[in-house]
């Protein structure tokens, strides 16, 4: 059975989710990766109205949609960042609050909790059909961090310093995987820049520092692996049984130097001096073939959710040819030698 395409609602906040469930349908797509954006999902009328759930799937099916996981990314960022003046245009008001800094990363780890609770109740009133081809409820997300600073080590980095971060990660976080674990949901970090884990070595330190926790895995999105050079088909290898769920985005970047390098310049996205910039699916440097061929080697049978990011491209034309692309591309594995029916021939 071919893995479902989705669309990840988060860069088409501007719309209603009547609006998107029409426009996605037409544009090629299985379903939608819903957040709490617009009027996407609503974790806390998904908690205390009787009948919101069933109301959001009915809504999806109107439209034959359907929708194979959650995403809580502001929410998430909030749990270990050093809090600033920006978080305050991510977070809604409720989170932030008075804006003291560990009053919003306790009221962000509260409200991941009730996202792992929320996700339950949504699944639970999938129609029966969606059910039997969930094999895990996810949450996507980001955890934050209070060392992305020092990422770049000058003045160089105290002895300690970056295993401390990853202790506090650990803290903040262990409470809301256990509540995870509760409601038999798992979150998947999107592994990226300026979350705990932003590669390969990063990602095994963050398993490592919430004691393999089965609740944590990870959103699979070559797109912040490739333009830092991490080998994004080995993350695929090395933590197959942790991806719960696979972002398809691509990004572009420069065979030649550039006037910005990999850490941007301070310049906008869509800038022509960056070295590196989101394209659309297949306009990029990332190699889908090896990445499928790797997603069958390990099992993964979840959504393939487009992410559609391109500052040069109109977004419908690129949501439309992103999902003939993925569909174009995926394959099943093979379930036998190329070479096994010689055996026993004559």
């Amino acid at each position: 059975m071919p893995r479902p395409v989705t669309l990840c609602t988060g860069q088409w906040a501007d719309l209603k989710c009547e609006q998107l469930c029409a426009k996605a349908r037409k544009l090629g797509f299985d379903g939608l990766e819903l957040l709490p954006l617009s009027d996407f999902f609503d974790v806390h009328k998904a908690l205390s109205e009787r009948g919101y759930c069933k109301r959001k799937w009915d809504q999806l099916g109107k439209h034959g949609l359907a929708c194979y996981a959650l995403s809580h990314h502001l929410i998430g960022q909030a749990v270990c960042d050093l809090i600033d003046e920006r978080h305050k245009a991510i977070l809604p008001a409720e989170v932030w609050g008075d804006g003291d800094p560990e009053g919003v990363r306790r009221r962000a780890a509260v409200d991941m909790m009730n996202m792992a609770r929320a996700a339950r109740r949504f699944f639970d009133a999938a129609p029966p059909a969606i059910r039997k081809q969930i094999r895990r409820v996810v949450v996507n997300g980001f955890t934050g961090s209070s060392i992305w600073h020092l990422l770049y080590s000058f003045p160089p980095v105290l002895p300690g310093q970056i295993e401390a971060g990853f202790k506090d990660f650990a803290k903040r976080w262990r409470p809301i995987l256990d509540v995870f674990e509760e409601q038999n949901v798992y979150f998947a970090l999107e592994v990226h820049p300026t979350e705990i884990a932003f590669d390969i070595s990063s990602a095994a330190r963050a398993i490592d520092a919430v004691k393999g926790h089965q609740r944590f895995g990870f959103n699979f999105d070559p797109s912040h692996l490739g333009y830092q050079g991490v080998d994004y088909v080995q993350f695929i290898r090395q933590f197959g049984d942790r991806i719960h769920h696979v972002h398809m985005k691509d990004v572009h970047w420069s065979k030649t130097p550039t006037r910005a390098g990999v850490f941007g310049g301070h310049l906008d996205f869509g800038h022509r001096d960056r070295y590196w910039d989101f394209r659309s699916l297949g306009h990029g440097s990332i190699d889908f073939e090896a990445i499928i061929r790797a997603l069958n080697d390990v099992g993964y049978q979840g959504p393939l959710s487009v992410e559609w990011e391109d500052n040069g491209m109109d977004r419908e034309h690129g949501a439309a040819e992103a999902a003939a692309f993925v569909r174009r591309l995926d394959f099943p594995p093979s379930r036998r030698a190329f070479d096994a029916a010689f055996a026993g021939s004559d």
